[in-house]
């Protein structure tokens, strides 16, 4: 941190950092080792419903793509031999890097996290954006193998619709298509249970259900608390906390572990505990970063400005509803509705209406919901101003990107952009990006 700046807040470290590492590499263990006890693996992308398959045993483990991929891109030495590996095998580079860093690591037989690719059992995906409905069948047609591909067709509609008098998006839930998403799961179940010789449990999946359900709505009880001054977390820290519901948003582990996490950082607003003690301004970003360069973010803190989020860390796993007001909030739970399961397919509905009410998923069908949620987020999150990546990684979330930068400078916020990829460090060029936030903060003012 550049010296000459006042230290205008305490800080100290999270004192839960060191469980959220042991429960990532416990889950990339529990996946590896799977079949050593007779347990089952899956593999699949991480925007979709694993307590289903939960309802098939307690030794049922998932390795959820996108996560895996952006572990890849994080080690750059690995991710140049799997994106080599995938060229080689004749894979174009305007791909998803995700998929490009699995279908590598796949090719080269060689797991990020040590060892030789644990192979899946069979494939389970939701098809959200283009590349994610044929990932998996590429992924099987690499091992050479006949292992089952069970692809959910989401393709229904958006989940919220524009007020054009007051502006704001509201919750309107298209039923029709919520049933036909359920239908697509009921008929998974029968098959999957003939794949694997085993009874589906309903006790299993309500437990699960429950667990998802929390999962996806106590880290945006988190992400609303940094909208306190200071910021009681940053960027760089949120990608490593947000990513355990990217691995399984089923797991109980993983719902105790955020409701710590959401103790703890309510205890550090209370405090007044600061991520960047030299807080003076706050910016957010809008989708994945360039993941083998996050130093970036510690770039801004030369200049006393925290990066309190962006939309991707905010909502890509979660559930978010939008108030009477127009603001955003944390979705309610059945539970919190006073809502029991009665049966498999009441819960198998309200699984696949927090499927389809994603905001994250919800850019795929309209993305002018993304620019009008980034600008909620600029005012309810008091900042000053928006860093947008124009990824050549993602497909998906850079769909109308630069339509949103347009509406959000027309609605008088300060934009930056810059150029990169989230999984492939040839296309980005930090130099360059660490210019372009030099010249940013300085038209915030920030020397």
């Amino acid at each position: 941190m550049e010296l000459g700046l006042e230290v205008k807040y305490p800080t100290e470290p999270l004192k839960c950092w060191g469980k959220a590492k042991e429960l990532r590499d416990k889950y990339y263990k529990g996946y590896a080792t799977a079949h050593d006890n007779g347990g089952i693996r899956w593999s699949g992308g991480a925007a979709g419903l694993e307590a289903v398959m939960a309802g098939f045993g307690r030794d049922v483990f998932p390795l959820t793509g996108e996560p895996y991929g952006a572990s890849i891109a994080f080690d750059k030495g690995f991710a140049a031999r799997c994106h080599a590996a995938a060229e080689q095998a004749g894979y174009p580079r305007d791909l998803c890097a995700y998929m490009r860093n699995y279908w590598g690591s796949k090719l080269l037989n060689e797991y990020a996290f040590g060892g030789p690719f644990p192979e899946p059992d069979l494939y389970w995906q939701f098809h959200s954006c283009c590349s994610h409905g044929k990932w998996y069948q590429e992924a099987a047609r690499i091992e050479g193998e006949d292992r089952p591909v069970f692809v959910t067709d989401c393709a229904i509609g958006p989940y919220f619709k524009l007020n054009e008098e007051t502006g704001n998006y509201y919750s309107a839930p298209n039923e029709n298509g919520i049933r036909y998403v359920v239908n697509q799961l009921h008929d998974h179940i029968a098959k999957l249970e003939a794949h694997l010789g085993r009874p589906f449990q309903d006790e299993l999946l309500y437990e699960a259900a429950e667990h998802q359900f929390d999962n996806m709505t106590i880290w945006p009880e988190i992400v609303l608390l940094n909208q306190a001054v200071p910021a009681p977390l940053d960027q760089k820290s949120m990608f490593a906390l947000y990513v355990l519901s990217a691995l399984n948003k089923s797991s109980g582990e993983f719902c105790e572990f955020y409701r710590e996490l959401r103790d703890e950082v309510k205890d550090r607003v209370d405090r007044g505990i600061a991520a960047v003690p030299t807080e003076r301004a706050r910016v957010m970003d809008d989708i994945q970063p360039p993941w083998g360069f996050l130093r970036i973010f510690r770039h801004l803190e030369n200049y006393g400005c925290v990066c309190i989020g962006s939309f991707y860390s905010a909502t890509l796993m979660f559930g978010w509803d939008i108030s009477p007001e127009g603001n955003l909030i944390p979705k309610a739970t059945p539970k919190q509705r006073g809502i029991e399961f009665k049966n498999r397919d009441e819960c198998l509905w309200h699984l696949a209406d927090f499927l389809v009410s994603n905001m994250w998923f919800n850019n795929m069908q309209d993305n002018g919901l993304k620019g009008w949620a980034m600008k909620k987020m600029y005012e309810q999150w008091h900042c000053d101003g928006i860093m947008i990546h124009y990824n050549r990684g993602c497909e998906g979330l850079s769909m109308g990107v630069a339509e949103q930068r347009l509406y959000l400078a027309e609605n008088g916020i300060p934009v930056m952009n810059f150029e990169g990829n989230m999984g492939d460090e040839r296309e980005f060029d930090e130099t360059e990006t660490k210019k372009r936030i030099d010249t940013f903060m300085e038209t915030l003012g920030l020397k």
